[in-house]
């Protein structure tokens, strides 16, 4: 799975497109090159690493990433241990309007889809948590700033939830900060459009499928947000498509998490960064489970293109976006309970 990387120099860093969605494999960076004491020379290697690999296939596996195995052995067993309990303790804890709680079987359909005309609802079920957000917050109420619902007989769903959410933030943090690099940025540019930022853990279970046309576990969809931080267990299934259309499995590698650049993110690289399609078949005869973990901007935050990394006589191709206004946007017409409730 491994591949060589060229050395670029994060001052100055160079794009082309020549390589943009030429692969035929998922590279592996070893993310301890962004640890507070690496010596520059590391860091400057893991930069450069990721850069490759997020402007090829905009897709690596991450290596040495600092959380710890047992936190991420523990939340795979809440997952499997929610997903286990009878349906109707389950509904009990239905999605609420903040776009926390249990989604049931075939209520997402990938409609925004930039990739593929999504006519059937994705084949899987999940518990969707978000950032916690304090009682007395000023933005308490508004909208995606509610309430998590979890269950009250598996009070660890919530316990390892929020350890997790933790750790993983600071990984997020870590990796924006790589991110600016590679992009000629202040390795702290990222930090003002992440004061409160949005968080997402979605504890996902795919049943098996049968092989049908058309139907998924997740449809050929790229990703709304900034980065994705995927730990899936052994089943496999996710699939990566590169520019000649070919689906490239993407297996489970142990001790590592799955990472993709998001749409936001994508744009904010004035497409220097690529969102890759993917999407998930469970066709195993197992249970599928995963969890994917947004690491997103701050609802308020303005995505615009900075002009400190454009080249000379390059332009910005994004409008200026509140990241609030654009999620909203998507997950409106993705979701079922918020079509009903507009």
């Amino acid at each position: 799975m491994t591949r060589s990387n060229k050395q670029y120099c994060i001052q100055y860093p160079q794009w082309s497109t020549a390589m943009k969605g030429e692969f035929d494999n998922i590279p592996i960076v070893n993310l301890s090159g962004l640890a507070a004491d690496a010596d520059p020379a590391e860091r400057a290697s893991t930069v450069a690493a990721l850069k490759s690999a997020l402007e090829t296939s905009g897709f690596a596996y991450l290596a040495n990433h600092g959380v710890p195995e047992d936190l991420v052995e523990r939340m795979r067993e809440m997952n499997v241990a929610f997903h286990q309990l009878p349906m109707e303790e389950k509904l009990a804890l239905k999605i609420n309007e903040f776009h926390r709680g249990y989604m049931p079987m075939s209520t997402s359909t990938i409609v925004t889809s930039s990739v593929a005309k999504v006519t059937k609802p994705n084949r899987s079920e999940s518990l969707m948590v978000m950032h916690e957000v304090p009682d007395d917050a000023a933005y308490a109420g508004e909208p995606l700033q509610g309430p998590n619902q979890f269950p009250e007989s598996l009070p660890e769903v919530a316990e390892t939830a929020r350890a997790y959410m933790a750790e993983m933030t600071k990984l997020g943090e870590r990796i924006a900060g790589g991110l600016a690099e590679a992009l000629g940025l202040p390795r702290d540019w990222f930090d003002q459009h992440f004061v409160e930022p949005t968080l997402f853990l979605r504890l996902l279970h795919y049943p098996e499928q049968p092989d049908e046309e058309q139907l998924f576990g997740s449809a050929p969809h790229t990703d709304y947000g900034f980065v994705t931080l995927l730990k899936q267990d052994d089943v496999g299934g996710l699939e990566v498509r590169n520019k000649h259309g070919e689906w490239i499995a993407a297996p489970p590698i142990p001790n590592t998490f799955v990472m993709n650049v998001g749409d936001i993110l994508a744009k904010w690289s004035n497409g220097r960064f690529v969102s890759t399609p993917h999407r998930v078949r469970n066709l195993s005869k197992r249970d599928r489970y995963s969890q994917p973990f947004f690491y997103d901007p701050s609802m308020r935050a303005l995505v615009a293109c900075p002009d400190a990394m454009l080249g000379v006589g390059e332009t910005a191709t994004m409008e200026p976006v509140l990241y609030g206004d654009y999620l909203l946007e998507r997950l409106n017409k993705n979701y079922d309970y918020r079509k009903k409730a507009s």
